[in-house]
Order: structure tokens, then C-alpha cells, then sequence
């Protein structure tokens, strides 16, 4: 069934843009339909963080983000199979030069995830080297193409998370950009209970402390979806980062992207448990 999958991906990749993406939002919304337990997670997590939103429209921005999200999965294809131009053509890079002037300096990549990260990831390393943790996938053959094709273009580096962060130190050391996706909910360990959007979530510290740990400099890649493809901006290096204090480098995390989600919130991934891990003697989302 994997190996029928991938091969779909690679046949529909081959198709334009525009009918491409219809034949992904017809997908996700199919998945919407169909997929109860990920439409209530996301219809959770939307009713969490948007608690004024009548219950009409938290619906009708579920079914926008599994079509995205949908488009998203489809268009893996173009990332793992079109050609660099196209590449090029389809994710517009907006501040490349701010990444440019950091070139063979340690730099931490703060990558939250909306749909368009995958784009966000091929697209960077057609300009830089790179390192980033993944996750395994229980599924070997989709693990081993996942990871075998994210890194089909320059000398960039996959550390799977069981690997823990020192293959991923040591290729920052030999000059890779870190691209760090760490607004998930991975449990206590690590982590503090910080706000987003008003729900005290777990936030794992990493940043911060790898941040001071490196002496490297964060800067904030997000990527957007748009109807004629993406766009990856580059924001501007944080300053006064990492501030000594985990607590409050976690709330400027959610914080920053609180704002980022809010200018797109259909975008951001809804799918994932981010509420998961409670407060002690709190009760459970989910």
C-alpha cells in the first residue's frame, strides 16, 4: 500500500499546480468527512485557541485546514521529485540574504509548523546546507523515502529525534543551519506550561537551551501556502535570545507564533495533540 501511495505522489507531481492542488483540497476534505478522531482533535484545538469562533465557523476553518493540509500531503511529490527550477519557481524565498550573511555561523532555524514546512525545508536546502530532527515513522519503506528524498539535494543532514541532538550539534559545528520545529507537545520532560493562545501548554525548552548551549543565533523561517504556491520568509534574527530565563524564552516562542498563526490559521497544524500533556490534577482534552 506504501509503495502505491509514493507512486501516486510521483505520477500526480507531473500535473500543474492548479489542478494539483484541486485534486489535495478535494483529498483533505475527503479525510475531513471520513477521519472523525483527527476532525475532533482539530476541532479541539481550534475550540481551545479560538473560543469566540461560533461553532459554524470553527467548523468551516477544520474543513479549510484539512484541505490545506490535504494540498500539503500531495504536493510532497513536487518536493521530492521537480526539478530544482521548479522547485525555485514554486516556493518564492523572500529575506534569502539575511540567511546568506549568517553562511558559516551557527544558526538555529526556528521552522513552526504550518503546511507548508516541507516546502519550506527543500526549497532552503537548494541554498544551504542543513540539519534537522525528525521523527521515525512506524512505516519502514515510507520512513526510508521520507528521509531518503528530503536530502537528495546538497550535503544536508536527518537525526532522527531517538538519535538525540548530538548528530545534530555536530553538524551545526561543520556549518549547517539547524531547522528546528519545536512547537509540539513531547511530553513533561523538558518542557514548561506556558500560554498559547491562553491554555497553558507544555513547551519543550530546547530552544533556549540549545541556543546558549551553541551560541547560535535564532532566526525564524515560516512558509505560507498560497494559491499560485509558497512563499518562505526569512524574519529577522531575535535579539537578546536566549534571556537566561526558560520560562520566558518559552512564552516569546508561543507568543511569535500566536502572531504567525493568526495571519493564517487555517495553515497551522491542527492534526497534533498539542494539548496533550496537562497541568498535574488537570483534566484531558482528548
Amino acid at each position: 500500500m506504501t509503495r502505491l501511495v509514493v507512486a501516486l505522489l510521483w505520477l500526480l507531481h507531473w500535473l500543474p499546480l492548479p489542478l494539483l492542488a484541486a485534486v489535495g483540497r478535494g483529498l483533505g476534505l475527503a479525510l475531513y468527512l471520513l477521519v472523525r478522531e483527527r476532525r475532533m482533535v482539530a476541532l479541539t484545538n481550534l475550540g481551545l485557541c479560538f473560543p469566540h469562533l461560533p461553532a459554524s465557523q470553527k467548523s468551516a476553518l477544520a474543513r479549510r485546514h484539512f484541505m490545506v493540509f490535504g494540498r500539503s500531503f500531495v504536493e510532497l511529490g513536487l518536493w521530492w521529485w521537480a526539478s530544482p527550477e521548479r522547485i525555485r519557481r514554486l516556493v518564492r524565498l523572500e529575506g534569502g540574504e539575511k540567511l546568506a550573511a549568517y553562511q558559516g555561523r551557527q544558526v538555529i532555524l526556528l521552522v513552526p509548523h504550518f503546511v507548508g514546512i516541507d516546502a519550506n525545508w527543500m526549497r532552503l536546502t537548494l541554498e544551504h546546507d542543513m540539519v534537522a530532527i525528525y521523527t521515525r515513522q512506524k512505516n519502514r519503506t515510507f520512513d526510508a523515502i521520507l528521509t531518503g528524498r528530503r536530502l537528495r539535494f546538497g550535503n544536508s543532514v536527518a537525526a532522527s529525534r531517538q538519535e538525540g541532538t548530538r548528530k545534530a550539534l555536530k553538524a551545526m559545528k561543520e556549518g549547517r543551519f539547524f531547522h528546528y520545529s519545536p512547537d509540539m507537545d513531547y511530553g513533561p520532560r523538558e518542557s514548561v506550561f506556558v500560554p498559547f493562545f491562553g491554555v497553558q501548554t507544555a513547551t519543550i525548552t530546547g530552544l533556549s537551551r540549545l541556543a546558549k548551549l551553541t551560541g547560535a543565533t535564532v532566526i525564524p523561517v515560516v512558509t505560507r501556502m498560497e494559491e499560485a504556491g509558497y512563499v518562505t520568509r526569512v524574519g529577522e534574527p531575535w535579539a537578546d535570545f536566549p534571556s537566561g530565563d526558560d520560562v520566558a524564552d518559552a512564552r516569546r516562542l508561543n507568543a511569535f507564533i500566536e502572531a504567525e498563526v493568526e495571519r493564517s490559521p487555517e495553515q497551522y497544524y491542527w492534526l497534533h495533540k498539542r494539548f496533550k500533556t496537562r497541568p498535574p490534577g488537570e483534566a484531558k482534552f482528548y
